[in-house]
């Protein structure tokens, strides 16, 4: 199974890479082109609908690589859905309810073929039976992972490679878990998000689209389902907290603001991530290398707390390898403490103080707590560059 993933990923990966710009041109035919935004950070117009050639990929490795059960064809036809769905929004722009009952369609095709999860084991607490409740929340957290996807790609590369480097990690787990066939699919997956990476990365000259990030999103879904959730280990729903911690924290943030402040959680704005490197000058390269970085962080994290033998089969624990396992942990704390206080989300209103004053030590003090007041309740910082 492990040489069938190697190949479906290399099937993957050629496939997008090939399909990637004649689909570019076909959208820009048509006229399915990402116009410039305020928001956004595009300088010229942009093709879409490059979630089709990663749909391609995935669809003929699979085809030739994935067993085909009743849960990898509902995987496959709610795949198909979704990226006609966003296709269409690439081109006609859905509103949102529509786009919405679109992903729940999605999401019912591949639970009503089996993929769900009826029960889950945690640390300390064990076996949690969903019982009927389990297709409801498997499809509430489908269509979560989809709209976290479709949340992170504003910046050139940034969704497909996050998501190459959690269908990697994920792989690896799935295989260990014993779950095959959801091990050869992320390594598909893996593949054709590298594939069009190829053509997307900065300066891009296709972006995926909805049809792209919703189509990424559904299938690190079900991967989740079904090479994690469906096992009994302790750590099947820790593993995928921690690969995309990142997308999650980046959504939760801006979803978290726009609750704040009574604006629509699906009206875009400019307080991604992605937006506030660009805002303290960081170019579009360093923001995606810093933010693969973290993911890359944060996924062998989540593969070392799969493979480093902490504990022995009756649960005693071992100190050298629990100290190597609090090592990885502390490596993945400092890095996002790091990135946090980089891009200034803890915001701490006496060290804000401080750096506005030894920016500009003439500022009054009345000044500097007037500023402070006005980026605490905005969240937009001005850099911090010595004049």
């Amino acid at each position: 199974m492990k040489d069938d993933a190697f190949l479906g990923f290399l099937v993957a990966l050629a496939v997008a890479t090939a399909l990637t710009p004649p689909v570019a041109r076909l959208a820009r035919r048509i006229g399915a082109v990402d116009g410039l935004k305020e928001r956004g950070l595009a300088r010229e117009a942009t093709p879409l609908l490059g979630g089709l050639a990663v749909f391609a990929g995935v669809l003929i490795a699979a085809a030739l690589f994935v067993a085909q059960t009743t849960e990898t064809r509902g995987i496959l036809a709610g795949a198909a859905l979704i990226t006609a769905v966003g296709a269409l929004d690439d081109w006609r722009e859905l509103s949102p309810v529509t786009k919405l009952l679109g992903q729940i369609a999605a999401a019912l095709v591949l639970v009503a073929s089996g993929v769900s999860v009826d029960d889950v084991t945690l640390p300390f607490v064990h076996r949690i039976d969903f019982g009927a409740a389990g297709g409801p929340l498997t499809m509430l957290g489908i269509v979560a992972l989809m709209n976290v996807v479709n949340f992170s790609d504003g910046v050139d590369g940034l969704a497909a490679g996050v998501c190459a480097v959690s269908a990697a990690a994920f792989a690896v787990i799935a295989f260990d878990l014993g779950r095959q066939t959801a091990g050869v699919l992320a390594a598909i997956v893996c593949g054709a998000s590298l594939g069009f990476l190829v053509h997307n990365f900065h300066p891009a000259s296709v972006f995926m689209g909805d049809c792209g990030s919703n189509l990424l999103g559904l299938l690190l879904g079900a991967i989740i389902v079904e090479g994690s959730l469906k096992t009994n280990a302790l750590v099947a729903l820790i593993v995928p907290l921690v690969v995309l911690a990142v997308p999650f924290l980046d959504t939760g943030f801006v979803v978290a603001k726009r609750i704040k402040y009574r604006r629509p959680v699906y009206q875009g704005d400019s307080n991604h991530f992605h937006h506030r490197f660009h805002r303290i000058g960081f170019s579009q390269r360093r923001t995606v290398l810093y933010l693969y970085a973290w993911t890359v962080t944060m996924a062998s994290l989540a593969v070392a707390v799969r493979f480093v033998p902490y504990t022995d089969d009756r649960g005693n624990w071992d100190l050298e390898w629990s100290l190597v396992l609090a090592a990885c942990f502390a490596v993945a704390f400092a890095a996002s403490v790091y990135l946090v206080l980089v891009l200034e989300i803890l915001k701490l209103r006496r060290l804000r103080a401080w750096q506005l004053r030894r920016l500009d030590p003439d500022t009054s003090e009345h000044e500097i707590d007037k500023e402070v007041e006005r980026e605490l309740e905005t969240g937009e910082f001005r850099a911090l560059e010595p004049k």
